[in-house]
């Protein structure tokens, strides 16, 4: 009897896998017909794509860039055969008028100024979003950037901007002082007393008289001028940019031991969450200036971000407030056995891992606030979407719907987006993930 050997002896060569299991093949096998049921679902999504591109590009793929009027898309597409309302797109009102889509009814000789205030976002922005790609001292810019924005915009003296920022010199002057002498609640009650009746008292009369020695200034912008992607930029960026801070020390409030502190926290919480923008921006328009010092003028987009921002920080409390209940009860514990007082450990150990966890929700709401400042057309802000209705109701343009909103939808889709697109490079580069 021979010996059987049922181990092989020698290796074969290696073998390419098979086509159906590698690549597109194979990725559509595994992805798209694992199974009757999903390959008839992909068959279905797939006609009903064709037939929404098959009526959309060629509507969308119209020559009538360079008409003037409805009449003159008509005519064009007419000289290609092709009829009705649907037979293409009126890309002209686009190309006559994205201009004022964009900056609305500000001074053309004045371009410059919002492009300027615009492109020196992003320089403030990247410290904040890019720390460890660019040089630090830039923190300083982003610091002076909020007093820089507004003067940009609106012009007038130069030295409003600055007696603001004087306040807050004042304010933290104040606060230095008073701490050597007596607590620290009240020192920060001082400061901010102080800060208030600088601001609504003196600040005025002090820029005016220094105005008048040393006239240094822009022409002044009406609100009523400002319109268009610039309006809702110019409240987005604002209304985020503090309605983050006032979040998060909602947040603490609404956690906070100290029984008044906490009901004014939930009170305002709730009673923001509770109201819609829409009636928070009436108030904003109609009643805001009635509780203001008589003789007061108080801008219209001033009082509108100020009620936007309220209306995003009660939000974001209670986001923050998630990422804060989602942290361990050790990470409190071990900043108390480090000796850390309550806000050296809220600043070094607490408040960075809530806000890591809250990313999502923060920009989430970031989003949501941002697609919101098309409400002001109810009060009569010109956003890109009260533009919109002006245009239309031009002679000229008497019909054009689609286009418009077409094109306003891809603007805010740009800059909705890049922020989410920049949540999860922030959350890649972090690592907020629990392994």
């Amino acid at each position: 009897m021979s010996d059987i050997s049922f181990v092989r002896t020698e290796m074969l060569p290696e073998q390419d896998p098979p086509a159906s299991e590698v690549g597109a093949l194979g990725w559509a096998k595994h992805n798209l017909f694992s199974g009757a049921m999903n390959s008839a679902l992909t068959v279905f999504s797939i006609l009903g794509i064709y037939y929404v591109l098959a009526a959309l590009v060629p509507w969308a793929w119209s020559p009538t860039w360079n008409a003037t009027s409805l009449a003159g898309c008509r005519e064009i597409l007419h000289d290609l055969g092709r009829e009705g309302h649907f037979s293409g797109a009126c890309w002209g009102v686009i190309n006559d008028r994205w201009v004022q889509l964009f900056m609305g009814f500000y001074p053309p000789e004045h371009y410059w100024r919002p492009i300027a205030a615009f492109i020196l976002l992003g320089v403030a922005l990247s410290p904040v979003l890019f720390s460890d790609q660019v040089p630090a001292k830039l923190i300083w810019f982003t610091g002076l950037y909020p007093f820089l924005m507004p003067w940009l915009l609106w012009g007038g003296s130069i030295w409003v901007p600055l007696m603001v920022l004087a306040g807050f010199v004042i304010a933290y002057a104040v606060y230095r002082f008073t701490l050597d002498k007596m607590s620290e609640l009240i020192a920060l009650i001082a400061a901010v007393i102080v800060a208030v009746v600088w601001w609504l008292f003196l600040m005025g009369p002090i820029a005016e008289f220094v105005f008048n020695i040393i006239p240094i200034g822009m022409e002044a912008v009406g609100s009523r001028k400002f319109g268009g992607m610039m309006l809702s930029l110019t409240i987005g960026v604002v209304a985020i940019g503090f309605s983050l801070p006032i979040g998060v020390v909602l947040a603490l409030g609404r956690q906070s031991d100290l029984l008044i502190v906490k009901a004014l926290c939930v009170g305002f919480i709730e009673f923001i969450r509770g109201v819609p923008l829409i009636t928070l921006l009436f108030v904003a328009s109609t009643l805001l200036n009635i509780f203001m010092p008589p003789g007061t003028n108080f801008d219209i987009i001033m009082r509108v971000i100020i009620m936007a921002t309220l209306f995003a920080s009660a939000y974001m409390a209670e986001v923050i407030r998630g990422g804060l209940a989602a942290l361990p009860t050790g990470q409190y514990e071990g900043a108390d056995s480090l000796g850390l007082d309550y806000w050296q450990a809220q600043r070094l150990i607490i408040m960075p891992q809530a806000l890591k966890i809250s990313i999502p929700g923060i920009v989430s709401t970031f989003i949501g606030l941002f697609k919101d400042t098309t409400l002001v057309s109810v009060i009569g802000l010109l956003d890109p979407l009260g533009l919109s209705n002006g245009i239309r109701a031009n002679a000229e343009w008497n019909g054009v719907v689609w286009e418009l909103y077409g094109f306003i939808a891809l603007m805010f889709f740009v800059f909705c987006f890049s922020m989410s697109r920049y949540s999860m490079y922030l959350e890649r580069k972090l690592q907020t993930g629990h392994r």
